[in-house]
């Protein structure tokens, strides 16, 4: 086996590797989600600054479950490990939450939908 044939087997290898632990990873959040008390208290109050899966996006939740945000509006509302979002006339989606510190990641059948972080207050005035 040549020298070059040997880098791409082992970038090959590192490459599964690296899949093999993320595909771990996300199967352990799936499974420790955070608790409804633990997040309504982390989102409660605060702007949610991320993207999901496509588009980036920030929002805040207010405490009496109204979501304010740049030319749109909603509600929210939490469930054991699960938070679910209704915009306009949309039907409500939830998605499982694991909350760690200030970051917020969301899954749906044990992917990764979205992530972002968490910032007290309003800062954009919605």
């Amino acid at each position: 086996m040549n020298t070059r044939h040997k880098a791409l087997r082992e970038v090959s290898l590192l490459a599964a590797a690296t899949l093999l632990a993320g595909t771990m990873a996300t199967s352990a959040f799936a499974v420790d989600l955070s608790s409804k008390t633990e997040i309504e208290a982390a989102v409660s109050g605060k702007t949610y600054q991320g993207s999901m899966l496509d588009n980036g996006f920030a929002e805040y939740y207010d405490p009496d479950g109204s979501i304010k945000a740049s030319g749109y509006s909603g509600s929210w509302r939490v469930d054991e490990g699960v938070m679910c979002f209704t915009y306009g006339e949309s039907p409500e989606r939830c998605w499982d939450v694991l909350v760690d510190g200030p970051a917020m990641t969301m899954y749906r059948d044990d992917n990764i939908h979205g992530n972002g972080i968490l910032v007290e207050g309003n800062p954009h005035d919605f």
